[in-house]
């Protein structure tokens, strides 16, 4: 590749992270995404959804530089997307995806907390949570509190502060492994239902903050009436399924929380 790997402290060599970003006709921004990227020294999976002519060109432009390419014919949506990205990023030996969306609005000055976090504990599902600056549209920054209620119900807990936001680091082999058992959907829902499931399994949680833009130029591929159907749907569905695990996810929510009073954590150990 072109670009050259900063490699992980000595003891973690056994990690090899790397970047997917599933792309959907952002050739404006996706170029500039990899190149603020640049610094974490770290591989990049860019996944084509079926972009049109004029992205397919900038990725293949990308991918000439060195980054890693997966193209789908058809646009699946974000789910689909993602998750051959994983699949993909597991068949080249990555062990950690850190995911981030392609629009330019995440702050990359952010991410190295997340490797560090990936650095002290392999195993845990690293997951952003925006702090928003004053290009937020309202709507949208109170809306996703409606999903944000519907998780904490779902989880019969607090512990998960964000399930909408597009910058995670997933282990994958347990990440792909789930999804093998669940696909969590092909569009925007995706992202709040593998959180709920990888909770659901016992999988370990923190919470980041990352800051977020809106730039003036951005698009969005959200669909509000046919996405909001899509995560109404996805919450009842998963409102059933809690019932089922609710003496256990309570449980856990009351053994957690009687850990955390016995004995303090340090801010990277605190799961919010």
């Amino acid at each position: 590749m072109s670009q050259s790997h900063a490699p992980l402290p000595a003891e973690d060599e056994c990690l090899r992270p790397c970047v997917i970003i599933p792309v959907y006709n952002h050739p404006a921004t996706i170029a500039r995404v990899c190149a603020g990227l640049a610094p974490l020294g770290m591989p990049i999976v860019l996944i084509d959804d079926g972009c049109n002519a004029p992205c397919a060109e900038v990725l293949d432009q990308l991918a000439a530089a060195g980054h890693h390419l997966v193209r789908r014919k058809h646009n699946g949506g974000k789910g689909a997307a993602v998750r051959s990205g994983l699949a993909a990023a597991e068949q080249l030996g990555f062990t950690h995806a850190l995911q981030i969306d392609a629009d330019g609005q995440h702050d990359v000055s952010d991410l190295p907390a997340f490797l560090k976090g990936m650095q002290e504990n392999p195993d845990c599902l690293q997951i952003g949570y925006p702090e928003y600056d004053a290009s937020v549209p309202r709507i949208r920054f109170y809306g996703r509190y409606a999903s944000h209620v519907w998780v904490w119900i779902n989880t019969l807990s607090l512990a998960i502060r964000d399930t909408m936001c597009g910058v995670r680091i997933y282990p994958i082999a347990a990440t792909n492994r789930l999804l093998l058992r669940h696909d969590c959907g092909d569009r925007m829902s995706f992202d709040t239902e593998i959180l709920v499931r990888w909770y659901w399994a016992g999988g370990e949680v923190a919470n980041l903050p990352v800051r977020v833009s809106y730039p003036t130029d951005g698009i969005s591929h959200f669909r509000p009436g046919h996405d909001n159907l899509l995560i109404s749907a996805m919450h009842t569905r998963l409102f059933f399924g809690m019932l089922l695990r609710s003496p256990k996810l309570a449980w856990r929510t009351l053994s957690t929380r009687g850990a955390s009073n016995d004995s303090p954590t340090t801010p990277s150990e605190r799961h919010e």
